[in-house]
């Protein structure tokens, strides 16, 4: 019984890494592009923490 549940569990996170995977890569360059500069726009636009 051990053996089934421990092959289902990996099983379902082979199903879960495939799909990120999918929508990962259904990106265009040009969108991830756009979504690392409104990253960094939000990064450098916030305060950075001042040292104690």
């Amino acid at each position: 019984m051990l053996g089934l549940a421990g092959l289902a569990g990996v099983a379902a996170s082979g199903v879960v890494i495939a799909r990120a995977e999918r929508r990962r890569r259904a990106y265009t360059p040009e969108e991830i592009r756009a979504r690392l500069r409104d990253r960094h726009a939000e990064a450098a636009a916030s305060p950075a923490d001042e040292p104690r």
